[in-house]
């Protein structure tokens, strides 16, 4: 293996999911060096129970790794990152589900996620069967005050395009109430939450996959909005969202920030300014998705090549052609 500064090209005979395993699992204090390393043909290995092996970089290429930072993925298009990220989702909840705890807890985020996760989750999660899937628990990074059956409700999407294939108890899937108010939608979202993860002070999910506006908003947590402020509150109630409909209910950054591993995931030319802010600029005040840093778990970010196009910093190149 050797280390470079610049961007990673992945030989495409390398399973990148495997790699997203492994690589995932590099965290330091909360946050992931950028390990730019040439993969030359590691052969696969992997623990009884389904769960991948971590492979573990020798002392002297950590130390010669950059700076504590995040790690980022570029895909050369988002085809081929919501391949890898349904096979990263699925391999994640294997690992879960081997542990002591025995179960899987997804965050999931809407807008183009919801598409990019129906056409691929249901085929990468299906060699773990029916059991295994019952065990899962889903909940929603933010949601809409809208019903259902609105073409704007996060949740209504993804019940009718992925939930609906996949055999998730829907007991299991946690969602708001739309049809109380925005505070009390907020508080009882907050109450079932609690009861799905009891024990946490604060809900510690699995996974978190997130999207980043072309504003910097991450959920429904916008630039210079009191809401990144909250601190006590696990779901806070909007009723002035810049972004229409202007009532919703999000996660808070103190769950955003419990969670033992998140990915963002960001495609297109649109996004390329904004997240050369996010992950080059050390800005005073920072944008809502720059203040999502894990305090012990792993962060990951999951571009195409269009919305990494201005960045600078390491990021590994990965290809399937």
């Amino acid at each position: 293996m050797q280390i470079i500064n610049g961007p990673l090209r992945i030989d495409s005979r390398i399973d990148p999911p495997r790699l997203h395993s492994w690589v995932c699992a590099c965290a330091t204090g909360g946050r992931l060096k950028v390990l730019t390393a040439v993969w030359q043909g590691l052969p696969s290995r992997r623990r009884t129970g389904g769960c991948p092996e971590r492979f573990r970089l020798p002392a002297a290429a950590v130390a010669m790794a950059a700076p504590a930072s995040d790690l980022i993925s570029v895909f050369s298009s988002p085809q081929e990152l919501g391949a890898s990220l349904a096979q990263l989702v699925a391999q994640r909840a294997a690992c879960c589900l081997a542990g002591a705890r025995a179960r899987f807890a997804l965050g999931l985020s809407g807008g183009s996620l919801v598409s990019m996760l129906a056409r691929e989750l249901p085929a990468a999660a299906a060699p773990a069967g029916p059991a295994s899937l019952a065990r899962w628990t889903v909940g929603f990074c933010d949601e809409r005050l809208v019903p259902f059956e609105h073409a704007e409700s996060t949740y209504g999407l993804y019940r009718t395009h992925l939930l609906s294939r996949l055999p998730i108890p829907d007991s299991q899937v946690i969602t708001i109430n739309p049809q109380l108010p925005v505070e009390e939608a907020a508080e009882d979202y907050a109450k079932k939450l609690r009861q799905a993860f009891q024990g946490d002070s604060v809900p510690v999910f699995d996974l978190l996959i997130l999207g980043v506006g072309p504003d910097g908003h991450t959920c429904s947590l916008f630039p210079d909005h009191p809401l990144l402020q909250e601190r006590e509150k696990i779901v806070a109630p909007i009723s002035d969202s810049p972004k229409p409909p202007p009532q919703r209910v999000t996660l808070t950054l103190p769950v955003l920030n419990a969670a033992r591993t998140v990915i963002f995931v960001a495609t297109g030319e649109g996004k390329a300014a904004v997240l050369k802010r996010i992950l080059e600029d050390k800005e005073e005040n920072p944008l809502p998705a720059a203040l999502v840093q894990p305090h012990t778990g792993k962060l990951c970010w999951f571009l195409d090549e269009a919305a990494a196009g201005l960045l600078t910093v390491p990021f590994e190149k990965h290809s399937t052609l």
